[in-house]
């Protein structure tokens, strides 16, 4: 488990959210799922409701503002020291402004962007909120991959523009085109797969997006869990060098993947 207290380094993942089309169910869902809590912000952070872990916020979800929204999903967000700053690197590496830079009242300042393979993400400067104060640990988030259905060149690129991220095409990739990406210090980010994309919930054809990756303690016992809680599976858990791995979507149709790390060998 990695408990954070302060903002990550530059380009590390630190935070997630989505919007949903029924805020209710989606609680039953993920709070039985991975055992989360939930803290509604109120008026003031427009019904905003924090995903609690033990007391920590992991995540956010709020009522999605379309009831038909054409497409939804879980939105990895990056950590920076300047916002700002970030955008015009975005903008010169080929990167397009969703959300322009806003400040979150006190907790931090935000934006939304697309790389150039037209993935969403956002970028976070923290303030009193640093933003998931658990990640590897089962109930948050422990990897993030992001599927891009052509070529995934540009994307790399860009994101090695934007944070300085190593790309490394990974050995046992099994001839797929994965690679993965690491902050400038060596610390893994997560992973690019070119020539897949991904139908994300309210979508048909497949689009580029980041894949969220949840630490549960048993893969196969979560499987079931998304199943009774009207969820669907993909792919059923499989054993990987990284874990037993299972691909799944929410009652919405939002792909993500519940993971049982492997043993780390140095612990």
């Amino acid at each position: 488990m990695t408990h954070v207290t302060s903002n990550p380094p530059e380009g590390t993942p630190n935070w997630i959210d989505i919007g949903v089309p029924d805020l209710d169910r989606a609680k039953t869902f993920y709070g039985t799922l991975l055992g989360w809590e939930f803290q509604d912000t109120g008026p003031e952070g427009g019904h905003y409701n924090m995903c609690m872990l033990r007391g920590e916020p992991v995540a956010g979800m709020m009522q999605n503002p379309d009831d038909q929204p054409p497409q939804y999903w879980w939105n990895v967000y990056f950590a920076t020291d300047d916002c700002d700053g970030a955008i015009k690197r975005a903008t010169d590496a080929g990167g397009e402004v969703v959300v322009p830079p806003m400040d979150v009242m006190d907790q931090g300042r935000m934006t939304i962007v697309k790389d150039p393979a037209g993935a969403q993400f956002g970028l976070w400067q923290g303030q009193a909120h640093p933003g998931s104060r658990i990640v590897n640990d089962a109930g948050s988030f422990t990897w993030n991959d992001l599927f891009v259905p052509g070529d995934a060149g540009p994307a790399r690129e860009f994101y090695k523009a934007l944070f300085g991220h190593q790309v490394e095409p990974m050995p046992d990739a099994e001839g797929l085109d994965y690679t993965t990406i690491a902050r400038p210090d060596g610390r893994f980010m997560g992973g690019v797969l070119g020539g897949e994309g991904l139908v994300v919930g309210g979508g048909t054809d497949p689009v580029a997006s980041w894949l969220t990756y949840f630490a549960v303690d048993d893969a196969d016992e979560a499987v079931r869990q998304v199943r009774a809680g009207g969820g669907t599976v993909d792919e059923e858990p499989a054993d990987t060098p990284y874990g037993r791995i299972a691909t799944v979507r929410d009652p919405f149709g939002v792909p993500f993947r519940v993971m049982k790390p492997a043993p780390d060998p140095e612990s």
